[in-house]
């Protein structure tokens, strides 16, 4: 029944608004470059082959139904490349016409895979939360859907102080992105006031993880490794590599919440979350593909429904017209987080509500309560306008 009355909205706003508009064919990719990787620690975290693309072809069912009011048609090439093929497979789909490009990839090949597909296209990053993408190697034909890293542990740091947990134990990885996402956290922590009590880091010695060997080791260091560490309220974990945050709940010295990389993690969408009409959401997505959600599928459906709605609303197939129109005041969509999500002018960013999961529920939703903005409390998080290093949006 909810799905039946929002496509008579949407189709009643559709007649009205766009009266004889023309039909137009909007035809999109979504590419998702795939890298080599060690297995995941557990057999739950397998990647399905379909990661990333199943959401995008609930998109397009879900822009089509919005669509045929006006005879518009949407059409989507799926596409998953080794690093060095992705150039090539663009460059294939860009000879076919096709102008919108939802990338599925990391931050160095989705800025590759944006200047290759030039300023005459719309690319979507649906995967990188680089904050470099956003600041200095911001382009002005790439937007982002994916949280950034600042939007993640903003969301954490607001909790944080929510529950008046003001001093952190911050435990980082020996890895490059790892140090990334733990200088998120560190300047999440002065943002909102938190005092970062003591830092340590974990070094990555390799190895299989889900061998005897790779975790119990893991699981002996951590105790020692914990032990007398500076007076805490919490743990958080900045482990981008997944090497040992998952073990660190439950192997620690002393007894404390843990968030970040485990324990309470910040997330675009997960799988049990059922507020705000999520429901029907995960219902059609299971019936679908007949698995769950992940963020990368929810990410590439985020993507595709920016493209939809602007579309319908701008009556265009225009690139730049398209892009004007969802960085305007007039773009909103509906994305089952409880709030209309809007686009940054200043790097093309999707402001977004946070959700914090602790593997089964919803826990909580940043931005938390009492956290103001001049603009929208959801430029709490993540960098504001005065902040940003990006000028390709000037």
């Amino acid at each position: 029944m909810e799905r039946i009355l929002r496509m008579l909205a949407a189709g009643l706003f559709v007649l009205l608004a766009a009266g004889a508009a023309s039909a137009l064919d909007i035809r999109s990719a979504v590419i998702r470059v795939d890298y080599p990787q060690l297995a995941p620690i557990s057999r739950f975290d397998l990647k399905p082959e379909d990661m990333g693309f199943a959401g995008a072809m609930l998109a397009v069912e879900d822009n089509a139904t919005t669509g045929q009011f006006l005879g518009h048609t949407f059409a989507n090439e799926t596409v998953a490349v080794p690093p060095e093929e992705a150039e090539a497979a663009l460059d294939r789909l860009a000879a076919e016409g096709i102008r919108i490009f939802v990338i599925l990839a990391n931050a160095e090949d989705t800025l590759r895979l944006a200047d290759r597909a030039g300023p005459d296209a719309l690319v979507i990053n649906a995967g990188s939360p680089a904050e470099s993408l956003r600041e200095d190697q911001c382009r002005a034909n790439l937007l982002h859907v994916a949280p950034s890293q600042a939007m993640l542990a903003d969301a954490v740091a607001q909790f944080s102080v929510w529950k008046g947990w003001k001093r952190w134990f911050l435990v980082h990885g020996s890895n490059p992105a790892d140090q990334d996402v733990a200088e998120a956290y560190r300047q999440a922590a002065r943002k909102f006031g938190l005092t970062v009590a003591e830092e340590r880091e974990f070094e990555d010695t390799g190895g299989s993880r889900r061998s005897d060997s790779g975790h119990v080791l893991v699981q002996q260091r951590l105790p020692v490794f914990m032990q007398e560490a500076e007076e805490h309220d919490v743990v958080v974990a900045a482990d981008a590599s997944d090497v040992f945050a998952p073990y660190l709940p439950f192997h620690l010295w002393s007894p404390r919440p843990v968030m970040g990389a485990a324990g309470l993690r910040p997330v675009s969408f997960h799988a049990s979350h059922e507020a705000w009409g999520a429901t029907q959401f995960q219902t059609r997505f299971e019936k679908l593909t007949g698995r769950y959600v992940r963020e990368e599928d929810y990410q590439a459906w985020l993507a595709l429904r920016v493209v939809g709605e602007t579309v319908t609303r701008a009556a265009s197939d225009d690139i730049a017209t398209l892009r004007a129109y969802a960085l305007g005041d007039a773009f909103e969509l509906a994305a089952f987080k409880g709030q209309k999500v809007t686009f940054r002018p200043w790097n093309g960013q999707l402001r977004q509500p946070i959700l914090l999961f602790d593997g089964r529920i919803t826990v909580s939703v940043s931005p938390q309560d009492g956290f103001l903005h001049q603009t929208s409390p959801l430029d709490t998080m993540g960098r504001d306008q005065p902040e940003t290093a990006c000028t390709a949006f000037d």
